[in-house]
């Protein structure tokens, strides 16, 4: 694999080292930590308040938006001032459509984010255009014309950049030739690469983004891959935008930031969340500890099989058994041994539920699954056995039978007898540290054998509180799903678990490691920015607004973006948006199409709605 040196064995992607201020970043350094401010940068105290916020959560660096010049010279009036009360953490000033503010903010921060989709393009139309050869030609040489001198200045400066990448903000012209696609992005990266190798400029910084976690995975491997093939190792900042906030916001980031890192992917990450941005930092370094805890060096002996391609998401194909396989959406089971057998009412409600010994005494509306010493051909109960028990397990009178095994247990005769049998449905342990790594060799040694069994990824993990265990199984399953690996998930409260966990949090945790693998609509989904210097209404009671008004539209997909930058572009596949115009302002859209414009954002909340229900998509709560 071209991004990863072996699937089966933990390494990391040695990067260049690059220097931003006093700080380090890439080769054998700390995987840095940032986050961004939400202030307006012309409020010099309320900024330079938050970015000391920000840096005491433990942050190694912060970003601040400078939409236009007279914010990136004030970027010297922050500086100053945190450098006076003793903060020497490097500033980043984030820059969009306005080459001379980055030019100015050189002058006064230590790294300048430039995003190539709007740097010298003009700004996204979403409209077909046709390049000749020749005219795209003189396009990226327009690109070099304003971009050299800007990497002059920085190299006068010692300011490094960050070419920062984003799904929402393509520009029209690389749309034009790749597409609303990874190899798009990834070439609209590589332009700005090529010019800071000709000019022998290296403190450079990559970030290549979405808000779909598939797409974004695919998209910095693709990238890593190609910058290989041209002998390139710049720095990786990993991030999912407009991941959202609470749960669903953390296993978004945790999905796409952990998969990535768990490849041995990333320099730097920032988890965005709409919350208040020292929030950010205690909940990516949680997600470091945990991939720290999954990536050790041990080694699992396996060959991958020939038709997978990381690239390019193609669920393993598999026959459908009960609701597992075939083309079936992956189901949850909850593993309730350690709680009373029969589960109170909550939703939404797993498909399956084990409960090892304590058969329900009364019919349930989940099929159940038992432990194969108290299976009697009970209606509604599946047995679950051992590799040991595997000969009396397939001979159950049962419409499915589950094995419990890891990859240690394969081998050709039991693989033969996992072929063998039509009702069967493997779940899938892990005792290695390195869990990634051996359940991959499980799935490609199947692959290779033809074996179409469906199986069932189980984590028997403790985590010591709710945001831990949604950190923890995002890193866990989502990597596999991502991979196109997994026909259910499975999860329970082991014994050493805290209060905090129940059987509700559990399933509402599974369900969401679905819907951010895109693999089950169980909910509405927003996708919602974390708000910037750019962002002119309160984003976080706006959300909160939003979604008690709309969180009971399953699989509707709804866009809150602070400002226009990524709005349209990383609502790209959101059915409906709403972004900011200006101050208390809002505009409205339909999928790409802006409807209403300037709305009074008192009113924008219910024209949102009146929206939905002139388009057919409305449901009112009690119908649901």
């Amino acid at each position: 694999m071209g991004y990863c040196p072996d699937l089966f064995t933990y390494s990391r992607r040695r990067s260049s080292v690059v220097r931003i201020g006093t700080l380090l970043m890439g080769g054998n350094e700390p995987v840095r930590v940032q986050s961004m401010t939400n202030t307006s940068t012309m409020d010099t105290e309320a900024s330079v308040d938050q970015c000391i916020r920000i840096i005491e959560a433990g942050a190694d660096l912060v970003r601040l938006t400078a939409q236009g010049e007279r914010e990136a010279t004030n970027l010297d009036n922050i500086h100053s001032l945190l450098r006076q009360k003793g903060y020497q953490t490097p500033l980043v000033a984030d820059i969009h459509f306005n080459p001379k503010a980055a030019d100015e903010a050189a002058l006064y921060v230590e790294k300048v984010r430039i995003n190539p989709g709007n740097y010298v393009d003009a700004a996204r139309t979403f409209k077909k255009l046709d390049y000749t050869d020749e005219e795209y030609r003189g396009e990226l040489q327009k690109i070099r014309d304003r971009f050299v001198p800007f990497l002059n200045l920085c190299k006068a400066h010692h300011t490094a950049i960050r070419i920062g990448v984003n799904h929402g903000s393509l520009s029209d012209r690389i749309m034009s030739r790749y597409g609303d696609t990874p190899s798009g992005m990834v070439e609209s990266c590589l332009e700005f690469l090529r010019i800071c190798v000709q000019e022998q400029f290296q403190d450079v910084v990559i970030s290549i983004k979405a808000s779909n976690t598939l797409v974004m995975v695919q998209t910095v491997r693709l990238l890593v891959d190609r910058m290989k093939t041209e002998s390139m190792h710049f720095p990786l900042h990993l991030g999912v935008t407009e991941a959202g906030d609470g749960e669903d916001g953390r296993i978004k980031s945790a999905v796409g930031i952990g998969t990535l890192l768990l490849d041995g992917i990333g320099d730097t990450i920032r988890v965005s969340l709409s919350e208040e941005p020292e929030r950010e930092v205690p909940v990516a370094r949680a997600l470091l500890s945990l991939v720290a805890a999954r990536t050790s060096a041990v080694s699992v002996q396996a060959s991958a099989c020939t038709t997978f391609n990381p690239y390019q998401y193609k669920r393993r194909e598999t026959k459908a058994v009960g609701p597992f396989g075939g083309s079936q959406v992956p189901a949850v089971l909850l593993d309730n041994r350690l709680c009373n057998a029969v589960l109170p009412s909550f939703v939404p409600q797993p498909d399956l539920v084990y409960v090892g010994e304590q058969l329900p005494d009364q019919p349930v509306p989940y099929t159940c699954l038992c432990d194969l010493t108290v299976f009697s051909g009970q209606p509604g109960v599946c047995p679950v056995g051992t590799v040991e028990q595997v000969d009396q397990l397939i001979r159950q009178p049962a419409p499915m039978v589950f094995l419990c095994l890891s990859y240690t247990d394969l081998s050709e005769p039991l693989i033969r007898i996992i072929q063998s049998c039509p009702n069967l449905v493997l779940l899938l342990e892990s005792s290695l540290s390195n869990g990634l790594a051996e359940r991959r060799a499980f799935f490609h040694t199947l692959m290779a054998a033809n074996c179409s069994t469906p199986v069932v990824l189980r984590a028997a993990e403790s985590f010591n509180s709710l945001e831990s265990m949604q950190l923890g199984l995002s890193l866990d399953f989502g990597s596999l799903l991502l991979d196109g690996f997994g026909d259910g998930i499975m999860y329970g409260i082991p014994s050493s678990s805290s209060c905090e966990l129940t059987p509700e949090s559990v399933v509402g945790c599974l369900f969401g490691i679905l819907q951010a693998t895109r693999l089950r609509m169980s909910k509405t989904e927003f996708i919602s920015c974390p708000g910037c210097g750019r962002t002119l209404f309160d984003l976080q009671q706006t959300i909160a607004r939003i979604k008690a008004r709309t969180s009971h539209l399953k699989g509707l997909k709804i866009g809150i973006m602070g400002c226009i930058v990524n709005g349209p572009g990383e609502m790209a596949d959101a059915d409906y948006g709403y972004v900011g115009a200006g101050r208390n302002r809002v505009s409205l859209y339909k999928g790409k199409v802006c409807l209403e414009k300037n709305i009074p954002e008192d009113a924008a909340v219910d024209r949102l709605i009146d929206l939905i229900k002139s388009n057919g998509d409305w449901i009112e709560p009690q119908e649901v």
